[in-house]
């Protein structure tokens, strides 16, 4: 049996997609494509949902719904990861933990960094004991450290925790 579904029309040649972070969320491109289809139906053409995603994705210069939905999703997290960072601000009272101790502090400097990670000096409220030994003691009460978009360090100690987590803002 031979398949007679039409093939759908693609991107004119070396037509540019839409820029991911121009893309609106997948809940979004769905919604475009039921109204896509609901439009087409008015007129006496109906198409499935299926049908109606892959041509909003044509529309937008992106292969195929699967393209275009994961660059949209894609978008959004880098949205949620922007929109953690921006709300670090110099002055803001965090805690969290620093080489597995609990720490309450204050953010010194917020510098963004490429990759999605931005690096902060933080000025602990109480000094953090840094040497897990009984008969030895450093303590750090200001510190640097890289973050990523999820305010966690990508370096970790010898046991798996990152060096640092910021877990939540407290009131000024």
């Amino acid at each position: 049996m031979v398949d007679t579904t039409p093939i759908p029309p693609q991107p004119a040649a070396g037509a540019t997609p839409l820029a991911a972070a121009d893309l609106p969320s997948p809940d979004a491109l769905k919604h475009q494509a039921r109204r896509l289809r609901q439009e087409l139906d008015k007129s006496g053409t109906k198409i499935s949902h299926a049908k109606a995603l892959e041509l909003v994705a044509h529309q937008l210069g992106y292969r195929d719904w699967n393209t275009l939905s994961a660059a949209s999703a894609a978008s959004a997290a880098e949205a949620v990861r922007r929109h953690n960072q921006t709300q670090l601000q110099i002055g803001d009272r965090v805690a969290g933990t620093y080489l597995g101790q609990a720490f309450n502090g204050e953010v010194l400097a917020v510098q963004r960094m490429g990759g999605g990670h931005v690096r902060v000096t933080l000025h602990f409220d109480s000094p953090v004991d840094v040497v897990r030994f009984d008969s030895f003691s450093a303590f750090r009460q200001r510190v640097s450290c890289t973050l990523d978009e999820e305010l966690t360090a990508p370096a970790r100690t010898s046991d798996g925790r990152p060096h640092m987590r910021i877990e939540r803002r407290l009131p000024s």
